[in-house]
């Protein structure tokens, strides 16, 4: 059974740090790219960053840039993402996904499991 757990959200002021987790089982994790999303109320999910298999390719998303950082763990299946100086434009419910391509996936048509998501509040 394909599971996707993200932890590591909560609730932090503006110019805070936190470090998403989000822990894969069921399927061959090294041979998948991951990616993260993030879904604010009332708007459409939109990638923030993804990496591909062996995490030497990235992808961030301009809002994100230089201020958060996707990393993997392979032998943990575990994909992490840290972000910093956070903003309250960042607050969404945040979701890690995996896709069976090698290749950054930067679609999110192109996922093939999703977690269920941690909520990420920041205050100003």
């Amino acid at each position: 059974q394909v599971q996707l757990v993200e932890s590591g959200g909560g609730l932090v002021q503006a110019g805070g740090s936190l470090r998403l987790s989000c822990a894969a089982s069921g399927f061959t994790f090294s041979n998948y790219a991951m990616g993260w999303f993030r879904q604010a109320p009332g708007k459409e999910r939109e990638i923030v960053s993804a990496i591909n298999w062996s995490g030497t390719n990235t992808y961030y998303a301009d809002s994100v840039k230089g201020r958060f950082t996707i990393s993997r763990g392979n032998a943990k299946n575990t994909v992490y993402l840290q972000m910093n100086s956070l903003k309250p434009e960042d607050t969404a419910v945040y979701y890690c996904a995996a896709d069976h391509s090698s290749a950054v996936v930067t679609t999110i048509r192109g996922y093939d499991y999703w977690g269920q998501g941690t909520q990420v509040t920041v205050s100003s």
